[in-house]
């Protein structure tokens, strides 16, 4: 069975929907006024919160950025050192290899058949000088300058007229450095 429904004038419907609007909103319902207050005050407490674990969570990130930058640097400069290190040891024994070299053209024949084989010693003793140069090798300098043991290794001392106290007199045997490690102390002789 069927009911005969009464046709809706929208005119009419949309005077009652802006009724119901005007008095929610006038303050002719001040219980209903009252809640909205109290659900913005709750909305408001909620968003504090959120704000909270959000400012909370911000910092926890880049405390575990910062943590993970100092983590990434501690691991590259132990690498750094390691790879010295590592370096370090199999360049000790090419410097064995440089002694001698040296003293080899310290007596080396200016003149005759002798000379080309001098010459090519020489050749080959700036090649190894440029291999070591490749790895920051450098030499350490001593002559003339203050003994410092964390550089040089003193052999001797003795009395000297032309150096001060202190000073290295002689250089047994190059030291060297490795960026700015020792590699090998300079072995000395230092005046007293």
């Amino acid at each position: 069975m069927m009911v005969d429904q009464e046709p809706i004038n929208p005119a009419e419907e949309n005077e009652k929907v802006e009724g119901q609007v005007s008095a929610e909103t006038d303050g002719s319902h001040p219980e209903e006024t009252g809640h909205e207050a109290v659900q913005l005050e709750a909305i408001q407490k909620e968003l504090e919160e959120y704000r909270s674990k959000a400012d909370e969570y911000l910092d926890g990130w880049q405390r575990s950025r910062a943590e993970f930058m100092n983590y990434k640097k501690r691991v590259e400069r132990d690498q750094a050192q390691l790879y010295q290190v590592t370096a370090g040891n199999i360049i000790r024994q090419f410097l064995e290899v440089m002694d001698d070299m040296e003293r080899a053209l310290v007596n080396s024949p200016a003149d005759g058949e002798g000379k080309a084989w001098a010459e090519g010693i020489e050749l080959i003793y700036r090649k190894l000088q440029k291999i070591l140069e490749t790895y920051e090798v450098t030499e350490i300098k001593a002559q003339g300058q203050p003994f410092d043991p964390n550089l040089h290794e003193a052999l001797t001392s003795e009395e000297s007229d032309e150096y001060e106290s202190g000073q290295v007199i002689e250089v047994l045997q190059k030291g060297y450095l490795i960026g700015d490690r020792v590699l090998r102390p300079a072995r000395v002789r230092v005046a007293k």
